[in-house]
């Protein structure tokens, strides 16, 4: 079972950084645009058209790789302090009263979207037209491949509140909180230092 959870794990991931790409993409686009409208002065009618497409693309393919990397956001204020269990049973509740409805309504209403954007071949309004119904297709992916990384982690929960402890999941970009940061470039013992300096100063005075 592991296995297979840390297999969806790298799909979702491989994913998610194949379509961070499209940041790159945007950049070309965006500083192309600067340039040929305020040094060609020729400006493109599709170009905000294909900018919107490109980070609705990267915000919707890259939801799957943010939930297995549990990087979306939560209220880790009182999250954090509560046993395994109890956060399993908290994600468990939210999962089926708010994720799989939300989900499973993405994917079903994305597909009739997008057929219907296929059907009329859907296109931006403007002078320079480019065809919509290519990316309304992501929606229905984006939606297929975030559903199947939610029963992951619903997998995940169950697991944990049989055994008590969180499964292991796929290793990438981890956040990084504040004492994580200050334990890697040693502050704390920096910190230490300083405040027995300050105390010595003042006790000499």
């Amino acid at each position: 079972m592991q296995d297979l959870l840390l297999a969806v794990d790298r799909l979702s991931t491989r994913i998610g950084q194949a379509f961070a790409w499209t940041i790159v993409g945007l950049t070309l686009l965006i500083s192309w645009e600067v340039f040929s409208r305020y040094v060609l002065n020729h400006p493109h009618g599709w170009m905000l058209d294909a900018q919107i497409m490109l980070y609705g693309t990267l915000f919707m393919m890259a939801g799957a790789y943010t939930l297995a990397a549990s990087g979306h956001v939560r209220g880790d204020v009182l999250y954090g302090f509560f046993r395994p269990r109890t956060q399993a049973t908290i994600d468990l509740i939210l999962y089926i009263l708010f994720f799989l409805p939300g989900i499973i309504a993405l994917t079903w209403a994305g597909w009739g979207y997008a057929n219907e954007a296929l059907a009329i071949r859907e296109q931006t309004f403007n002078a320079d037209p480019l065809p919509v119904y290519p990316f309304k297709f992501i929606i229905p992916l984006a939606g297929g491949i975030l559903l199947l990384q939610g029963i992951v982690e619903i997998i995940r929960c169950v697991i944990c509140l049989q055994t008590g402890a969180w499964p292991s999941r796929q290793k990438d970009v981890e956040e990084v909180d504040v004492d994580k940061l200050r334990e890697m470039v040693n502050v704390k013992d920096d910190l230490a230092e300083l405040d027995a300096l300050i105390t010595q100063k003042e006790a000499q005075r």
